[in-house]
């Protein structure tokens, strides 16, 4: 008799007002499986995720875990039932330690001393069957953002999951720090735990899971086996047509520089230097990708071009002309920002789309009445760049925190791009993107190189660098190492990124 699936969910249905999130879906996860589960923004795959934890109650369907019918209302109830879900963004409170993060709400009663006896005891035995290492005593804003998450799992298994549900990853990881994640999940699995990856990273999904199954607008269209599909046809079941997983581009002349970075020094609030000298040049009609793993001066770079943060020392230099350091007077200057942070640079998400879309520009004639903003121009300008930039849904007057991360970003190009800058400065332009939207944005990007405008692009995904870029600097600890062709081989730019070049 066949051992019953670790997960079994029949005809789950879920919906948030007229937003139809699940659609009568059916899946099984078998036990001692790595299972992927695939598809765009707005999908629906997070929201099953949360059914199956129990922050959300689905309106029909049931839930077994492990052969027996399971009420899973609460993520409690889902934590009693053994299944674990390590989020997107961290619930880790930063000035606890890891030992007390584990420990919370599992105190072991009023003796904390003998509880902290027991979960010093209990994470000695997980780090030692999973390698799992992680200093107990450390506070987690000290801990780099990999071991942070390393946390999250250990917390889990501390609960007893024998289900890890792990959301998106790798989104805030660097490629070395995802490939330890792969190990720990590998050997998690030769132990017997079933893991469940919500991921729109087609290469990682082919790496790593046994299975893996497609959503597409609310419904589950297929589960395969790995092994006997490929990326191409994921990406079509996600989408619902042929997807080009490469840049095409056609070769360019660079032209005049516009944009000349000078001697450079960043430092941050502590005085430490974060940008070390650097100097460079990007011409019109190029894209120059900074390659580099995340937290080596990209950032500090990109916020000091943009009068986000000022210098300390150096010269930015925009068409001849010295860049101040201020926003609204660069943006004046024909500087277009994408910034990384969407959330934290980019947009409101409590205004609506079309307020989002006029932030930075609300002051422009177009969108003014005299001393009044025009609304109608504003919505009728919003409705033009929702539909150039495929934005879904296409509705102005809609809270931004309720559209996608893809459809964010969009909106957030969609008002950079159509200012017609003469550079147009991008940071981790696909960050929590799907493989649609990706294809759509690295063709907006490629279309801005074409018109003669000149792009300086910062990613940490090192594909996206070597498929969008003409050049590739390479940045490591505040200092450019490199530069280089996109062509040239992925382990010669880990070299240069590690500092270790020769």
């Amino acid at each position: 008799m066949a051992a019953h699936p670790a997960i079994a969910l029949a005809h789950i249905d879920k919906r948030f007002g007229p937003v139809h999130a699940n659609k009568d879906i059916s899946l099984e996860v078998e036990k001692g499986t790595i299972h992927g589960i695939v598809g765009e923004n707005g999908a629906g795959k997070s929201t099953l995720m949360s059914i199956l934890f129990g922050f959300y109650q689905a309106d029909s369907g049931d839930i077994q875990v492990d052969g027996k019918p399971t009420r899973i209302a609460s993520p409690t109830d889902a934590i009693k039932a053994g299944i674990g879900m390590v989020h997107q963004h961290f619930m880790l409170v930063g000035k606890f330690t890891v030992l007390e993060n584990i420990m919370l709400g599992a105190e072991g009663g009023f003796l904390l001393n003998s509880g902290r006896a027991k979960v010093r005891r209990e994470l000695e035995r997980l780090e030692k069957d999973y390698g799992l290492t992680v200093d107990p005593d450390a506070l987690i804003d000290d801990l780099a953002v990999g071991l942070q998450q390393r946390v999250e799992i250990l917390k889990a298994l501390y609960r007893g999951a024998e289900v890890l549900i792990l959301d998106e990853p790798t989104g805030v990881l660097t490629p070395s720090e995802a490939e330890h994640l792969f190990r720990i999940l590998r050997q998690l699995k030769d132990q017997g735990k079933t893991i469940v990856l919500i991921t729109h990273k087609l290469k990682e999904i082919m790496a790593i899971t046994d299975r893996v199954s497609v959503m597409r607008r609310g419904e589950m269209v297929a589960t395969l086996p790995t092994r006997e599909t490929s990326p191409e046809q994921l990406a079509e079941l996600m989408v619902g047509r042929r997807v080009l997983l490469r840049v095409v581009k056609a070769e360019r002349q660079p032209e005049r520089i516009v944009l000349e970075v000078k001697n450079l020094v960043v430092k941050d609030s502590a005085g430490t230097v974060k940008v070390n000298g650097v100097s460079f040049a990007v011409r019109a009609g190029e894209i120059v990708g900074i390659a580099g793993v995340a937290g080596n001066g990209q950032s500090e770079l990109l916020e000091a071009i943009t009068g986000i943060r000022p210098p300390f020392s150096g010269e930015i230099l925009l068409n001849g002309t010295p860049l101040p350091c201020d926003a609204a007077l660069a943006r004046a200057q024909k500087l277009a920002h994408v910034p990384e942070d969407r959330h934290r640079l980019g947009i409101v998400t409590s205004f609506d789309a079309c307020e989002n879309v006029i932030l930075g520009y609300h002051g422009d004639e177009i969108y003014q009445r005299g001393i009044f903003q025009d609304r109608r121009a504003i919505v009728a300008d919003t409705e033009k760049k929702m539909q150039d930039f495929d934005v879904r849904p296409q509705d102005p007057h809609l809270r931004l925190g309720l559209f996608s991360g893809g459809n964010q970003q969009k909106i957030v190009l969609a008002r950079e791009i159509e200012q017609d800058p003469d550079l147009l400065i991008v940071g981790q332009p696909t960050r929590g993107v799907d493989v649609g939207a990706i294809e759509f944005i690295h063709r907006r990007l490629i279309a801005m190189r074409d018109r003669g405008k000149a792009v300086l692009l910062v990613s940490v995904e090192l594909d996206e660098i070597r498929g969008l870029a003409d050049r590739v600097l390479v940045m490591c600890g505040g200092n450019i190492t490199g530069e280089c062709a996109p062509e040239t081989s992925e382990k010669q730019i880990g070299l240069m990124m590690a500092g270790a070049a020769a």
